[in-house]
């Protein structure tokens, strides 16, 4: 017990380490051997075997805030393996699409994890955070597989509806005034228009941007 202790300290004390983030490129060679050796305690100072099948060489380069999800991901799914008590077991694999990071991790253990297990949800919250997919299959008595994809390309921005939906003049302005919150009569007083035709203007706005409320037509032009 004491081993496992001071195994799972270790790599935990690695984790904490850890800053390869923002814009720097890891080699995904790199990046792979930098995870075994945060791994190497486990190995050296606990019962579990742990198999590596590495990345091709060729695979792209991965920015610094993949790489170091990537290497969380797998961390904490080991160790989420480790505190089961039944894995002996794990064979971990990165592979490389050229648009993702494809992760595979795979147990000899009870087979009896899930996707809403809590000991996932850290991996379930960096996966999400990052915009890829995370899933889990189990079969009792065999073992689990996690699989993670992570994007290595930042989600595109969303266009501003302004710039997306066909508006008049004063439809911007009425809506610049909208989104700020004003009401239809201060629309009205500062734009020197009727409350009619501020409403004409609100419902056109609503129509174009597909929004069923003022609310929803904010949040959509922020």
């Amino acid at each position: 017990m004491t081993i496992d202790i001071a195994a799972t300290a270790l790599v935990e004390i690695r984790m904490t380490t850890d800053q390869q983030r923002g814009t720097m490129l890891e080699p995904v060679v790199g990046a792979f051997a930098r995870l075994r050796n945060d791994l190497r305690p486990l190995e050296r100072f606990g019962d579990l075997e742990v198999q590596f099948v590495e990345p091709p060489a060729t695979g792209r380069a991965l920015p610094g805030e993949v790489a170091h999800a990537a290497r969380a991901i797998v961390r904490s799914a080991v160790l989420a393996f480790v505190d089961s008590g039944a894995a002996r077991r794990v064979r971990i694999q990165w592979d490389c699409d050229g648009l993702n990071l494809l992760i595979g991790i795979r147990d000899d253990g009870a087979g009896d994890l899930s996707h809403h297990d809590d000991s996932l949800r850290p991996i379930a919250e960096r996966v999400s955070a990052l915009d890829g997919e995370f899933a889990v299959s189990s079969t009792p008595g065999w073992g689990s597989l996690l699989e993670v994809r992570l994007p290595l390309d930042p989600p595109n921005e969303p266009e501003p509806l302004e710039d997306v939906v066909a508006l008049s003049h004063r439809e911007r302005e009425v809506l610049r005034l909208v989104v700020s919150g004003a009401r239809n009569s201060e629309i009205g007083s500062q734009l020197d228009i009727s409350n009619n035709t501020v409403k004409f203007h609100v419902s056109n706005l609503l129509r174009k941007a597909g929004a069923r409320s003022r609310a929803e037509l904010g949040a959509l032009t922020r």
